[in-house]
């Protein structure tokens, strides 16, 4: 370093850059008109590398080395390379940030686009969800209208078979009826030509025992025409239990009949005379109103098991002017079997349905047990009840005999039938 000529008073110092090792210099400023210092070699004594000096006064600036001065160059070098380095670090980093820059924005924009396309999924998601609730809804109103039709099909195909069973054997009932009138007309000729007189009125079967003295013997439907009722009417003949003779009154086998019905139908009648059915209290009433009839009552479980009742008395509205307004009571009596009796209890009462209450219950016996009989508070014996095929866990609504299956049994098959009532019973 050059120390200034002129100017400042303090020292400058500087290294050499000739010297190895570490060098220290001091310049004094020139002093005001102070002479021009003089510059020469050290001297071995006192070892200093240049000793400077003023002529005017003499003072001498001594310079010395330093041999243990470190070599500072390699890691000025280092510092050079580490400078550059970072310098093309940050060039690149600076570089990498705008490329990054770039790239972050693209992705925000692809985010928001990927949002946009989210929402319109949701959207269509949802519409669609509503689309499968209607078209779910739909599919159920169709599946219930093809079980309707299916149920309506199935309906008319049963009632089919059973109108064209109920057409065979009304054929069959009417071959054997004219079988019958055929025999009765042929017995009628031969009495009138041993007698002499007219064929008369009086020799109409007024019931099955009748047709069974008329000389027919087979099971069957026969027309009858009861004392008090002229015009007659369809029945089924059992002419072969106990000795026949037997006019059914009622008939469960299958369950093919629905027995829960108003007054009006348990009055007039209904069912099948060859299957299930109820011959009509006004019809029962036309044969018995005069007594003198007993009755049995044949019935079976599931499991083919067999019992009877039998009643040496029995009359539906016996002695009654109106049968219907005195509601057809019940007298029966004079019981024998191995059913044990479940109807005496009953006798005396009138007849309940679901439409008219004539029992001695607060209650209506025939809604609440879903029947329709001759109930008193309320019963022991229910054979117009449901048709619940055997053990059910409902109490005393189906076809019960209480005396043998208890309450909560429902018969399989039961048959009511009448005659008049023989000298031996």
């Amino acid at each position: 370093c050059l120390c200034p000529s002129s100017a400042g008073n303090a020292p400058v110092f500087s290294a050499h850059p000739s010297v190895s090792g570490c060098m220290f210099t001091c310049c004094h400023g020139n002093r005001g008109g102070a002479s021009t210092p003089a510059i020469s070699a050290g001297s071995l004594e006192s070892g200093a590398l240049v000793t400077i000096s003023r002529v005017a006064d003499g003072e001498p600036v001594s310079v010395f080395l330093d041999p243990a001065c470190p070599d500072l160059s390699q890691d000025f070098l280092r510092l050079e390379a580490l400078h550059s380095s970072l310098l093309h670090a940050l060039t690149n980093h600076n570089a990498d940030d705008h490329r990054n820059g770039g790239a972050v924005q693209k992705l925000g924009d692809d985010l928001k686009a990927l949002s946009g396309h989210a929402h319109n999924l949701r959207l269509a998601a949802d519409s669609l969800k509503r689309g499968q609730g209607a078209l779910d809804q739909r599919m159920d109103r169709l599946q219930n209208e093809q079980s309707r039709i299916i149920q309506v099909l199935s309906d008319s195909h049963s009632g089919i078979l059973k109108l064209a069973e109920s057409c065979s054997d009304s054929l069959l009932g009417l071959k054997r009826e004219t079988e019958s009138l055929g025999r009765l007309k042929s017995e009628l000729s031969r009495n009138i030509a041993q007698t002499g007189q007219p064929v008369s009125a009086a020799v109409q079967p007024r019931d099955c025992s009748d047709v069974l003295a008329s000389g027919v013997s087979v099971d069957g439907v026969y027309s009858v025409f009861p004392t008090h009722d002229p015009e007659g009417f369809m029945v089924y003949c059992d002419m072969s239990t106990d000795g026949g003779g037997w006019t059914v009154i009622q008939r469960r086998e299958d369950g093919s009949m629905n027995f829960f019905r108003g007054w009006e139908a348990y009055r007039d009648g209904f069912g099948s005379t060859t299957g299930e059915h109820w011959l009509g209290l006004q019809r029962i009433y036309s044969l018995t109103r005069s007594g003198g009839y007993e009755l049995r009552i044949d019935m079976a479980d599931f499991d083919n098991a067999t019992a009877f009742a039998h009643y040496s008395d029995f009359s539906v509205g016996r002695d009654s002017v109106n049968p219907e307004e005195d509601g057809y009571p019940l007298t029966v009596d004079g019981y024998s079997g191995t059913a044990g009796d479940s109807l005496l209890k009953h006798s005396g009462m009138r007849f309940t349905t679901k439409d008219r209450d004539q029992d001695q219950s607060e209650n209506n016996c025939a809604a609440y047990y879903q029947g329709a009989w001759w109930y008193r508070n309320c019963h022991t014996s229910n054979l117009n009840g449901q048709y619940l095929r055997g053990g059910h866990a409902s109490y005393a609504d189906g076809v019960e005999w209480s005396s043998w299956t208890g309450w909560q049994y429902s018969l399989r098959f039961t048959e009511m039938k009448i005659r008049p009532r023989r000298p031996e019973s």
